[in-house]
């Protein structure tokens, strides 16, 4: 069918709900590396403790992906996967501050951060039941001379949401005085969990906004469409579909599988270390102290002006998509997130922290790119009837690296790098100006015609 563009207002309310989605990425990526440390893991254990994130990823995405490209009901066709990954995720994020009691119950001889661990599985997996729909609901609605805005709208909300919910533990100590206490029974910060409790609230409410105010079309032959889906219904065919889908898969998003490869080992080697590797600039080795507390809220602090950065940067992205290669500004973008994750290694002690703050808004920029670029790319070369499912396998080439960069980097850190997670985090920044490089390699579907108001 031919998709009319849709007003500024039509996008902002279909895109509101991945803000809520970033609540619960913002507090499990600035706060999960603290909350292990605080349970009892030790620095070479963050690695494996973190696998739960890109293994229910590799897992759930495209086989929700394939399930949503296959379905149409009252809610429409995507908005049944937001709404149900929403209510999950919320519940989880209520838990997951409780992990500490939670064990004492339910695992009293096994370490506590094992619940932790446990929670982050469910967790991730209830985020990415929303999330995924959410990338082919933008291919489903927007024409494609549209499609870079949209994905930019999500930019947008994304940043929002990640610099309220990176800076929510920072803001209820220093600006509402909740306590950060981690003695006795308190192995997690009081602030800490209001955070997690203020999230689930604000991720059920805005996914609630974009299912209650955002149609979708139905299927062009709407009987046509249902006999399809009882002719080929059932897990059966969704877990044969993905290796028919990968075997053939677009030029284009191959060329784009090697981009996100190497990105996602940059960004897995920020999320996984930097808020354990400010405490170690600052000079705090125990966890229990106030210098490594401090370090903890500023790594905090520092996502948060990422998040920032990235809520400016994609309304540039917005214009240069209009009259620049993709591929260009993307490979510029991820450029400056490389040369900020290497800057963290030039900063010392507490005092200088400020510089802190310019290497993540590099991040940032990186992040605006990442979040939108790759996809407005890719659904351009994509056939509509299986947007989901590719959505859903370009997944992969996000969750391999996270996955590999898991099962390696605690040995990695320990035997070579000498303990040093700053070290850790700057091997993030290679990786990503590499990626830089391989963007100028992929085949970018020209748009037809550049147009003058995107809305």
């Amino acid at each position: 069918m031919t998709k009319p563009p849709l007003s500024f207002w039509q996008i902002w309310n279909m895109s509101f709900g991945f803000m809520g989605i970033q609540f619960g990425w913002g507090l499990q990526m600035a706060n999960m590396s603290p909350i292990y440390t605080y349970l009892g893991a030790r620095d070479d254990q963050l690695a494996k403790l973190w696998l739960a994130a890109p293994l229910t990823g590799f897992i759930v995405q495209p086989i929700i992906g394939s399930m949503s490209d296959r379905t149409w009901g009252k809610l429409g066709r995507r908005r049944p996967y937001f709404l149900v990954g929403a209510v999950l995720s919320s519940m989880a994020l209520l838990l997951m501050p409780n992990s500490g009691a939670l064990a004492q119950w339910l695992l009293p001889h096994l370490p506590q951060f094992y619940m932790a661990a446990g929670l982050l599985w469910i967790l991730d997996a209830s985020i990415n039941v929303s999330m995924e729909p959410f990338r082919a609901f933008v291919a489903d609605k927007l024409p494609d001379k549209q499609r870079g805005t949209g994905f930019a709208m999500q930019s947008c909300f994304i940043g929002v949401g990640a610099v309220v919910a990176d800076m929510l533990p920072y803001m209820l100590k220093n600006w509402f005085g909740v306590a950060s206490d981690t003695t006795g029974a308190n192995a997690i910060p009081t602030n800490v969990k209001i955070s997690f409790y203020l999230g689930a609230v604000a991720f059920l409410g805005a996914v609630l906004w974009t299912v209650c105010t955002s149609a979708e079309y139905p299927p062009d032959d709407l009987e046509a469409f249902r006999r399809k889906k009882s002719e080929k219904g059932g897990l059966a065919y969704v877990l044969a579909e993905i290796p028919a889908a990968l075997r053939e898969m677009p030029r284009a998003m191959k060329q784009l599988a090697l981009v996100q490869f190497f990105t996602w080992l940059g960004l897995f080697c920020m999320w996984l270390h930097f808020s354990n590797a400010v405490p170690v600039i600052f000079g705090a080795h125990d966890k229990d102290s106030e210098l490594f507390k401090r370090g903890v809220e500023w790594a905090g602090v520092c996502y948060a002006v990422k998040d920032a950065v990235t809520f400016v940067a994609a309304f540039a992205l917005m214009a240069w998509s209009r009259n620049m290669p993709r591929r260009l500004i993307h490979g510029i973008c991820l450029a400056l997130g490389g040369i900020g994750l290497l800057g963290v290694g030039f900063v010392h002690g507490e005092e200088n922290k400020v510089m802190l703050l310019l290497a993540l808004a590099l991040g940032g920029v990186a992040w605006a790119s990442i979040l939108s670029m790759p996809y407005a790319i890719l659904s351009s070369a994509l056939p509509p009837g299986r947007m989901g499912i590719y959505m859903g396998i370009f997944n992969f080439f996000i969750v391999l690296p996270e996955i590999i960069a898991a099962l390696t980097f605690g040995p990695i850190v320990k035997n070579f790098l000498d303990g040093n997670l700053v070290y850790a985090v700057m091997a993030g920044g290679v990786f990503m100006l590499l990626a830089a490089a391989l963007a100028q390699w992929v085949d970018e579907k020209p748009l037809d015609k550049v147009i003058a108001n995107p809305f």
